[in-house]
């Protein structure tokens, strides 16, 4: 059975891209973390330090921030867009339908 998504929810898509890109930025800032404690001083040169704690901290937080605001741009592009071609298509099938 086709659906067409017709309209998205821009603040609903734009909260949820926000919580994805948190998530992603804490992941980011693990792996630089770790590539920093594992890369001698002396690449980046000298006392200076790749990645500081405050970026370490700062960073999820900038992530959901890109993500709301690229999140509510899509969904409203998206919505801009859909008005002239009909909106996406899906295929779905009820639940349990193996």
């Amino acid at each position: 059975m086709n659906q067409r998504v017709r309209r998205l929810g821009v603040a609903q898509l734009a909260k949820v891209l926000a919580a994805l890109y948190f998530l992603l930025g804490i992941v980011f800032a693990a792996l630089f973390a770790l590539i920093g404690s594992v890369v001698p001083l002396s690449e980046w040169g000298g006392d200076a330090t790749p990645f500081g704690m405050g970026f370490l901290v700062v960073m999820p937080f900038l992530y959901a921030i890109a993500g709301f605001v690229f999140g509510a741009l899509i969904a409203w592009l998206y919505n801009f867009v859909a008005d002239w071609t009909g909106g996406v298509e899906l295929g779905l099938e009820p639940a349990g339908a193996d």
